[in-house]
């Protein structure tokens, strides 16, 4: 049985929903229905409903009045502002990790990167937002701080409809990744260098990303 089997239904139907935004299941912009959720997830409507409410109110998405919600749209400011945030949270989080995070977490790393890079090499763009998300995890569930691991969820949520029509426009080959010094930097428990290698794998998404805001009609305000 799955991790969202065993949770409740209302719990599983807000992992799922937030699971789709993550990796730009649905376009920036998007208007999405109640009941096209309903048939999408399975679910039944009060599930539905309250997902969508607590996906709201963590800006992941939009409420359009008269029931009524969508992606929001984005604009580079609001792109900027979200990196803005990740790029002081999530190496914080990894350098607080290396302190904590046993050798059995960071062997487990290996596979998950190996996951990644095959994503990459297939131009799979999903697997490749999903496994990414599970690296860049694994090594923050490790840092105590649930307070720096909320935030850091609730703007990867935000940023995910965003980052697959980067990844759609520019290819997995362009795609970022400083896998392989994080982990060694883990295994040497050098925070400071995985600080650097987490900065500087965000700072490479972030420019990618803000090329796609310089051409005409790929990511609308």
């Amino acid at each position: 049985m799955s991790d969202q089997q065993k949770l409740p239904e209302h719990q599983a139907v807000y992992e799922r929903l937030k699971d789709l935004l993550l990796i730009g299941y649905f376009a920036p912009g998007e208007p999405l229905t109640i009941q096209g959720l309903i048939r999408l997830l399975d679910a039944g409507m009060t599930p539905v409903r309250e997902a969508i409410r607590r996906l709201t109110a963590e800006n992941a998405l939009q409420s359009l009045g008269n029931r009524r919600v969508a992606v929001p749209k984005f604009d580079r400011k609001r792109f900027e502002d979200i990196y803005f945030l990740r790029l002081r949270i999530e190496p914080e989080l990894a350098a607080r990790a290396t302190k904590h995070m046993p050798d059995p977490a960071i062997k487990q790393l290996v596979p998950i990167d190996k996951a990644v890079s095959q994503a990459i090499q297939d131009g799979n763009v999903e697997q490749y937002l999903d496994q990414n998300r599970v690296f860049h995890f694994a090594i923050y569930e490790h840092a105590e701080s649930e307070v720096l691991l909320r935030t850091t969820q609730s703007l990867w949520v935000q940023a995910g409809p965003c980052l697959r029509v980067v990844c759609g426009r520019f290819g997995t080959a362009n795609l970022p990744d400083k896998h392989t010094e994080l982990i060694e930097a883990l295994r040497a428990r050098d925070a400071d260098t995985v600080a650097r290698a987490l900065r500087e794998d965000l700072e490479q998404g972030l420019d990618l990303a803000c090329q796609s805001f310089e051409t005409p009609n790929l990511i609308k305000p």
